[in-house]
């Protein structure tokens, strides 16, 4: 679109269901300032959640990026404001620059000055961290090696039959019903269960491990036990380790010379297991979304002309599991995107808008099958060291009930498919899907 005509009128947006912060129709877009002018940092910002809540995101972010440009300013939470990165260039940028823009959210201005409440709901994600998230520089890369060491060491085939046991397993437990929610009674769960299996947890111990971490999204007080017990039981498999070694990951990080103390041993194993989990569990619900409802997709035997890696590859373009992800801290005053950025401001890599940037997709075919140039994984020193198990474990559970119940449908419309209030992933609140009542068969060995 030529900036200087006038934008057509946008749609209007509704609120996510049990999101806490407004949700303005987008044409408040207009009441907003022009790229060169002031930047506003009123209540009048576009919520975060609001987009990626939203039915139609991409518009969303097209809507704000022909406004404001590449970058933009969005609230986080009631007067928290942010700057939204859509540009790919620009997003390289900041993944790129370490002396520039740092992941340490002890830089966070707004935090700092206490702005931003302790008790506010966007501190899980974006406080800082002694970890190798919330680190730059030689520490990162410290406290990185360990990681990509042990998924280089993984044992892709013999993961893979695990992944395929255990979605058979839970496939099991509800075909001969006949229906299914494919978010919370199978994608949800795979995850978890999968990358314990990766760290040597046995079944049991992995169902705990997977209650634990639910506990973490619930009350307040179930939180903080589930927290608790959820260490204890990784703090439990590092003590086990130790007394009887085996090839897993949990004795991979035992063992690790740059990994210097019991505790960076525990939270790389946190990192691993809490990264992973909503994450894959969106792209496992994206794929399947798109397997059900798009008519591109799915066996040849029903028509489609692209299969399970395809939808797996667009759903990383145009759903990432992390629309929106936080976060980086300007350390000195600078330029990005035509716009002035301060010393402390806070940028949320803009993922999905990046996937769509007319630079790089002038005609909506980057996206093509095979075409992996997409920013999910993110970029530079903290892209996600884990993208092969991450693929190995969504493309095994697809793959898995797809197979085992091949007349599976989705019992409403697409477009009727709502989202689960967040500013910073995409994931189905669910997936209903009917299907001829059956006792799913556990593959054996391949």
């Amino acid at each position: 679109m030529n900036r200087s005509s006038p934008p057509a009128p946008p749609p209007a947006l509704s609120p996510p269901p049990g999101c806490p912060a407004p949700s303005p129709s987008l044409l408040s877009l207009d009441r907003l300032d022009t790229p060169d002018s002031p930047d506003p940092l009123d209540t009048e910002l576009l919520p975060l959640s609001a987009a990626t809540g939203a039915s139609r995101p991409r518009e969303v972010y097209r809507r704000l990026r022909e406004r404001y440009g590449n970058v933009a300013r969005v609230e986080l939470e009631p007067g928290v404001p942010a700057w939204l990165v859509m540009g790919y260039r620009e997003l390289l940028t900041i993944t790129r620059q370490e002396q520039v823009f740092s992941r340490d959210a002890r830089n966070w201005r707004d935090l700092d000055k206490g702005v931003v409440s302790p008790r506010s709901a966007l501190l899980p994600m974006m406080a800082r961290r002694a970890d190798v998230i919330g680190t730059d520089g030689p520490e990162h890369r410290r406290l990185r090696q360990p990681l990509d060491d042990g998924v280089a060491r993984i044992d892709q085939r013999r993961a893979r039959r695990q992944v395929e046991t255990l979605c058979a397993e839970l496939i099991e437990e509800f075909s001969r019903r006949g229906r299914a929610d494919l978010v919370s009674q199978y994608a949800t769960i795979v995850p978890t269960l999968s990358i314990a299996s990766l760290f040597g947890l046995d079944g049991t111990e992995g169902q705990e491990l997977l209650r634990a971490h639910l506990a973490l999204s619930g009350p307040a007080d179930g939180s903080r036990d589930g927290d608790r017990h959820f260490e204890e039981i990784l703090v439990d498999a590092l003590r086990a380790r130790r007394e009887n070694p085996t090839d897993d990951l949990t004795t991979a990080f035992l063992n690790h010379p740059k990994l210097e103390s019991e505790s960076e041993r525990l939270q790389s194993m946190v990192v691993m297991v809490s990264a992973g989990n909503e994450t894959v569990t969106s792209w496992i619900s994206g794929a399947l979304r798109l397997m059900l409802t798009d008519p591109r997709f799915g066996a040849r035997s029903h028509g489609g002309r692209l299969g399970v890696d395809d939808a797996l590859d667009e759903a990383l373009w145009r759903d990432p599991p992390m629309n929106n992800m936080p976060a980086r801290y300007a350390l000195r005053d600078t330029e990005l995107g035509g716009r002035r950025i301060r010393r402390g401001d806070v940028l949320i890599l803009g993922i999905a808008a990046a996937n769509d940037d007319p630079a790089i997709r002038p005609d909506d075919t980057a996206g093509e099958p095979g075409n992996r140039a997409h920013l999910a994984f993110s970029a530079g020193p903290h892209v996600c060291p884990a993208q092969v198990p991450a693929r190995l474990i969504t493309r095994t559970a697809v793959n898995t009930v797809l197979h085992l119940l091949p007349d599976m449908r989705l019992t409403i419309p697409a477009d009727q498919v709502a989202w689960r209030p967040s500013p910073w992933t995409r994931i189905p609140v669910s997936l209903p899907v009917e299907f001829s009542p059956a006792g799913a068969r556990i593959p054996g060995p391949r």
